[in-house]
């Protein structure tokens, strides 16, 4: 059901579907999966800031549901006692959530090694500046390919009061509209596209991509799902009940194929993005540097591939359509936008499963990247072909995720 133009574009679902599946996403998957790309730096242990978070199990990686170690006996673990059903359920969620949404951070002896020359060959790079949290004691280097994004278990009113501020907060919403919490299906979030309809072309832009991303997500935890669980083995794959309830038509009363679409405006976005960032990555002067030089040769020509392939989309959407009016009010507006994700990225951090506070605040930054790139498109045009580039840069952790990003 999700066919023909967007909103707010020249582009079609058939066109970007076919560029996708046939051209790009091949070449992109070899590339996530290369050494620079696949171990994202991330600090998991930051404190919630907007709300004293008791979603934790106690345990650094216990994951979802919230079970306070005060709130669930300790026969219940043990199953020396017999307790109410209730609280039986809630101590298997509680053992299910820590299993299944830890985060695996084995990394090789290798693999250590080579992180170590990447701190030290990024801060002794002009092409580079130095990333926020990436030198607190508490952040460390994941292998993105051994903790894929998927279902985790988490759910239930803390998965939605992230969503909930990260809308009600952070969506340019007026203060008459009512706060848009309701049940798990999120029928309640109807009257805000009603209302995006009626608002300027980049507000109109900053919901859909907040919308895009929430919708990328849902799609994961739906084609990732834990369908068996045994003792001998766990089967994931795809839950089309899990999708239907988030995308149908009737089910979701006309919004699911929004959100999908909506998606689809994430993904032009971010290509647009890739494609303007091209003259970065272009001069001879910066490489993918692992310290393996053939395989970092190999991936950097890979790299350029897919930029100017980006470059080659026929039908890119048109930034200039934002911030083009009046300056000093574009100005105003432009620092709003920027305010308001970097909100929402601190927003990832209250987020009470760590495999999914991983994939998100990847996903933010990896958005958050884009932007930068459209709104430097200026900086970007006078970069040197030699030399450090002062005016526009972008750390590995940037451009890991922004690559990341992209490929989900």
């Amino acid at each position: 059901q999700v066919t023909g133009v967007l909103d707010d574009c020249t582009c079609d679902v058939e066109t970007i579907d076919a560029f996708n599946n046939y051209k790009l996403f091949p070449r992109l998957k070899e590339l996530l999966e290369s050494d620079y790309f696949r171990y994202y730096k991330v600090n998991l242990q930051k404190p919630c800031p907007f709300w004293d978070d008791n979603s934790h199990c106690g345990m650094r990686d216990c994951a979802v549901q919230p079970c306070p170690s005060d709130e669930v006996p300790d026969g219940i673990r043990s199953a020396s006692y017999k307790y109410s059903e209730e609280a039986n359920n809630l101590a298997e969620e509680c053992e299910e959530a820590k299993r299944l949404g830890a985060v695996d951070d084995s990394l090789s002896t290798e693999t250590r090694r080579a992180v170590l020359q990447w701190a030290q060959h990024d801060d002794s790079s002009d092409s580079f500046c130095e990333a926020d949290d990436i030198h607190s004691p508490d952040a460390e280097y994941v292998d993105l390919l051994l903790n894929p994004e998927r279902y985790t278990g988490y759910k239930g009113p803390d998965a939605w009061k992230i969503w909930n501020s990260i809308y009600e907060e952070n969506c340019f919403k007026p203060q008459n509209v009512k706060r848009p919490l309701a049940s798990d299906r999120g029928e309640s979030f109807i009257y805000l596209t009603k209302w995006v309809r009626r608002v300027c072309v980049e507000k109109r832009a900053f919901y859909r991509l907040i919308s895009g991303l929430h919708a990328s997500i849902n799609i994961h935890l739906s084609a990732r799902y834990l369908l068996q669980d045994t003792w001998s083995e766990q089967k994931w794959g795809p839950n089309v009940t899990e999708f239907q309830q988030r995308f149908d038509e009737v089910l979701t009363r006309g919004e699911g194929p929004r959100r999908l679409k909506n998606l689809y405006f994430l993904y032009l976005i971010e290509l647009r993005a890739l494609s303007k960032v091209l003259p970065f990555f272009e001069r001879p002067g910066f490489q993918l540097f692992t310290g393996n030089k053939s395989q970092d040769a190999e991936m950097k020509h890979l790299l350029l591939e897919i930029l100017h392939l980006a470059k080659s989309f026929p039908l890119h959407f048109d930034e200039n359509s934002f911030f083009a009016g009046n300056k000093k009010e574009a100005a105003k507006l432009k620092e709003e936008f920027r305010l308001h994700f970097k909100n929402i990225s601190r927003i990832m951090d209250c987020v009470g499963c760590f495999k999914c506070r991983l994939w998100g605040k990847l996903q933010t930054q990896g958005l958050g990247t884009a932007l930068k790139i459209l709104f430097s498109e200026n900086l970007i045009e006078k970069i040197p072909e030699s030399g450090p580039s002062y005016g526009f840069q972008l750390t590995r952790q940037e451009i890991v995720a922004l690559f990341n990003a992209f490929g989900r």
